[in-house]
């Protein structure tokens, strides 16, 4: 897994947070443990929700939600207690269901590339936990990350239990 770099995607699809490592973030030998990057990645996630349109208040209002799918994560290096990082996370492609976020957690004092992240994500109505189509505003906007095949819908599908709604 090599999720494409952060500038294949337009700005407005791109985010950046900053966190330093706490001791909450850490095991006994001070090393962050692998929930903690998660918890990081679920942030810079929510982030992009939020510069893609889907801010908390709206995903409330409108009880449409995305979903993790799937995650893919490579470890390379350890982060330590102290340590500042930057999360960086992109839209990396789209479909008519699902779309897939690509993030990686550096630490700029050394330059490290700690971890490269991808995950595949599906637009869910609540309560009903059924998946629906991504907006075709979104669709169109962002074509240039599809890869102009019609999407296998049936992975969301499965993994939430029903067909696809709208």
């Amino acid at each position: 897994m090599e999720p494409a770099t952060p500038p294949s995607a337009p700005a407005e699809a791109r985010i950046r947070t900053e966190v330093q490592v706490m001791f909450f973030d850490t095991d006994c030998a001070a090393v962050v443990h692998n929930i903690a990057y998660l918890r990081f990645i679920e942030t810079a996630r929510t982030h992009l929700a939020g510069a893609l349109g889907w801010s908390l208040a709206e995903m409330a209002r409108s009880q449409q939600y995305p979903v993790v799918v799937r995650t893919e994560i490579d470890y390379k290096r350890p982060a330590v207690l102290g340590d500042n990082l930057v999360i960086d996370g992109w839209l990396e492609r789209v479909d008519r269901i699902r779309f897939w976020c690509a993030f990686t957690v550096t630490r700029p004092a050394d330059g490290a590339l700690l971890i490269r992240c991808r995950q595949m994500l599906a637009l869910v109505q609540m309560p009903g936990g059924r998946p629906i189509r991504l907006p075709e505003e979104m669709q169109k906007r962002f074509a240039h990350l599809g890869d102009g095949k019609p999407g296998d819908e049936s992975v969301a599908s499965r993994m939430y239990g029903g067909q696809v709604m709208g």
